[in-house]
């Protein structure tokens, strides 16, 4: 009954996070921090599968990457600076140093693809972020969670941007990634 103070659930605003790396264990560096990222757990987490990517903007003779994506419903009172700040430590904690040169290989690379509906352009942070809705190795694993999701300012859902970059970049799944988190 409307108008009675019952309100509908609304649909979780997501956290998203994307997953990169391509130095080192790649693969045993995603499974050790998915399940530092999400506070509520690994059954309130999606995760998607492992993917393999050429370098995009990458120095000559970069290796090719590994990607994921993980999401979570956004948490009462957390900020997305807060999470930023919070994945930036996760990073240097397992080997990321201060940048030399623009998209260097790394050992762990953690971007805050969204936070819910939140849109933010300050020097630390942009939400959601600028490049997300062109990246195969962002909207691919994505898509896996969360297929029907719209980034902020976007039109259309993950699935059809990611069809939309069709051929353009070469990012394809591999298989499960065993982290002990649900594939949601």
């Amino acid at each position: 009954m409307k108008g009675c103070g019952h309100k509908e659930n609304p649909r979780p605003q997501w956290v998203v996070i994307s997953l990169g790396s391509n130095l080192g264990n790649s693969l045993g560096n995603f499974q050790k921090v998915i399940p530092m990222l999400n506070p509520d757990g690994p059954d309130a987490t999606r995760v998607s599968s492992l993917w393999r990517s050429e370098p995009v903007d990458c120095p000559p003779g970069s290796p090719l990457f590994l990607n994921a994506a993980v999401a979570w419903p956004a948490r009462p009172g957390e900020s997305p600076e807060a999470l930023l700040e919070k994945l930036q430590g996760l990073e240097r904690s397992f080997g990321r140093t201060v940048k030399k040169t623009l998209n260097e290989p790394r050992s762990l690379d953690l971007d805050l693809i969204a936070f819910g509906g939140e849109m933010r352009q300050t020097p630390a942070l942009t939400l959601p972020h600028p490049r997300a809705h062109l990246r195969q190795f962002v909207l691919g694993p994505l898509a896996e969670i969360l297929p029907g999701l719209i980034l902020p300012g976007q039109q259309r859902t993950v699935s059809q941007l990611l069809s939309d970059l069709h051929g353009q970049e070469s990012a394809v799944p591999i298989g499960p990634l065993s982290s002990g988190s649900s594939n949601g």
